[in-house]
């Protein structure tokens, strides 16, 4: 009654029509069309990490859109691997949908929009749920390099508690605020483990976020597998992971993304 009262008081105020264009949400504007090379790889990211299980059902990747550093892209609420590019839902960095036309939408796509507005380096990221690395995120015992691929990893994983500023809650980064604390304990990383829940990894394309992806799992797996050997583990000192980031970590993963579209494409 108290909203209809509400409704009613306006419309007297300003006129039915006004009020009906008040109550209405707008869409923010298109930035236009997102750049085919990136709607192509950003597709296959999708499958891509589907194919290596660091994404299953769950999960979504996406990219800061080339016509606006205040624009990104990501699929609808979808199973990563059945992503097309029809699929494709431009962003505001508020989470606001450009042209959902009543599509479904990821709870979480604050992650995205919070990590963008915070990180002006950063052209993509992968949010999953990825299972070799979440014991990490609800231990005392940190994820490190064990190899030279993970070099990326440097000097250790944040791990972002939502329950330290929300208490309990649904675990979901499902606005701004949370999505704003996750983006704060990412801080200038390269990744960041979520407890209990998943990770976020970022990188400066497409490319580069979806290696650090896989082989963020891969190097999960392996240290798991050393410290279960039971003897004395021998991580990456910082300064030799920092040389290989330096000499331009494996080449922005360039011939292995080759061979990974390559292999969902089927091209």
């Amino acid at each position: 009654m108290a909203t209809r009262r509400i409704f009613l008081k306006a419309s007297l105020l300003f006129g039915a029509t006004a009020v009906s264009a008040l109550s209405v949400q707008q869409s923010p504007a298109s930035a236009g069309a997102l750049d085919s090379q990136l709607i192509e790889d950003l597709v296959a990211a999708y499958r891509v990490l589907a194919q290596h299980d660091v994404l299953d059902g769950f999960g979504h990747v996406s990219v800061r859109h080339n016509k606006s550093e205040n624009r990104f892209v990501m699929s609808r609420s979808l199973a990563p691997e059945l992503v097309t590019a029809g699929d494709l839902i431009e962003f505001d960095l508020d989470g606001s949908a450009v042209n959902a036309r009543s599509r479904a939408l990821y709870s979480e796509r604050f992650i995205h929009a919070e990590i963008y507005r915070a990180r002006s380096d950063i052209k993509a990221i992968v949010h999953a749920h990825t299972p070799s690395l979440i014991p990490y995120g609800v231990s005392s015992v940190p994820l490190r390099p064990v190899y030279h691929m993970a070099s990326f990893i440097g000097d250790g994983v944040p791990v972002f508690d939502i329950r330290k500023i929300f208490g309990i809650t649904d675990m979901l980064v499902s606005d701004s605020a949370k999505g704003h604390s996750l983006a704060q304990a990412l801080g200038g990383k390269t990744c960041a483990l979520m407890r209990g829940h998943g990770v976020v990894v970022v990188g400066a394309s497409i490319p580069i976020a979806v290696g650090r992806s896989i082989y963020l799992d891969m190097n999960a797996q392996i240290q798991t597998q050393a410290m279960a050997l039971g003897g004395k583990v021998t991580y990456l000192d910082p300064q030799e992971a920092r040389k290989v980031m330096d000499a331009g970590e494996n080449r922005g993963y360039e011939r292995a993304w080759e061979l990974w579209k390559a292999k969902v494409t089927g091209r």
